[in-house]
């Protein structure tokens, strides 16, 4: 285990295997981790893990890995497929927390919450003044690309707050689905250009780096709000750097960073200091899932597929096709 595990999840595994855990809290190096997993058949993985060919090529062993995520971008499916290991991820149970997180950077960033909350514990509030009027969402309108599980759990909440919602995708839900959530379909170029708020709901290829470019932010509505929830490499972080410093975008929320996306090499080793540094920008560290109740029955569902695995049962989590 590449992390630290909840000790009921420790305590499973270890009924059916002899395991080697990070006791955490900070990654372990690669060079660590493939000293350590040299010679195992398992590998519970995490959102810090990258395995490609080489990773592959330094453990031999290596027959199943169960990922503690959703999200397939860092991890090289073909390559595992041709040596012939097993590959299953966590399908549903990051959804709805994500979608709670979307909704809460929506109304930090919209709202000025952190800046209030400055202003209050700086000493310097006496009493309501006209100021940190803010964006709200009652009546907004909202634009999601992607209308997968999270893009509708999103809308679905954002239901409830009166809000305008059109989304882009290519597989359309059922009419059925759309009536709903009240969402309505429309060409994604359309929903960049007239959104107060736009939300990136999509998985992270090649199609979708950098969906969200120089071109893309000049297209939005000055003033626009952008919220990206799902991968960092959705947008160019330097020009949503440069879009805030000239006025264009109304402010940025992520809980993602380019930096993590492992698999490309051309990712920036850190998140732009001026994104850091602007007063209209409001970041989380990855907490999508980040509830604890959550986040354990991630880590079980990971470590049942294992059990499933070398019991030679099929895996709820494995990979039915490679992307």
């Amino acid at each position: 285990m590449t992390n630290p595990l909840h000790a009921t999840v420790r305590a499973y595994l270890a009924t059916f295997a002899e395991i080697t855990e990070n006791p955490g809290p900070e990654p372990w190096p690669l060079e660590e981790i493939l000293r350590r997993a040299a010679a195992a058949e398992g590998l519970l993985a995490f959102m810090t893990d990258h395995v490609d060919a080489a990773f592959l090529e330094a453990c031999p062993a290596l027959r199943v890995i169960a990922c503690a995520l959703k999200g397939t971008d860092n991890f090289d499916l073909r390559a595992c497929r041709a040596r012939g290991v097993a590959v299953s991820f966590v399908p549903d149970l990051l959804t709805a927390p994500t979608a709670e997180l979307t909704v809460g950077l929506m109304i930090a960033l919209g709202r000025h919450l952190l800046e209030g909350d400055a202003l209050v514990r700086s000493g310097g509030f006496a009493g309501w003044r006209p100021a940190l009027y803010g964006a709200g969402l009652d009546g907004a309108e909202v634009g999601i690309l992607g209308m997968g599980a999270i893009g509708q759990a999103i809308a679905q909440r954002l239901r409830g707050f009166g809000c305008r919602i059109a989304y882009a995708d290519q597989c359309r839900p059922d009419a059925a689905r759309e009536a709903e959530f009240g969402i309505v379909f429309s060409d994604a170029d359309a929903i960049i250009a007239r959104s107060d708020w736009l939300i990136l709901a999509l998985p992270l290829t090649p199609q979708t780096r950098h969906r969200i470019d120089r071109t893309a932010l000049r297209r939005m509505r000055p003033g626009a709000m952008l919220i990206n929830p799902a991968r960092g490499s959705l947008v160019e972080e330097a020009a949503v750097a440069e879009a805030l410093e000239n006025g264009t975008l109304g402010g940025y929320a992520a809980d993602v960073f380019e930096m993590e996306d492992w698999a490309l090499a051309t990712r920036p080793r850190s998140i732009d200091t001026r994104l850091l540094a602007h007063p209209r920008t409001l970041f989380t560290p990855h907490l999508g899932s980040a509830v604890g109740r959550v986040r354990q029955a991630i880590e079980m569902h990971a470590a049942e597929d294992l059990a499933a695995f070398f019991a030679g049962r099929p895996m709820p989590g494995a990979m039915k096709a490679v992307p």
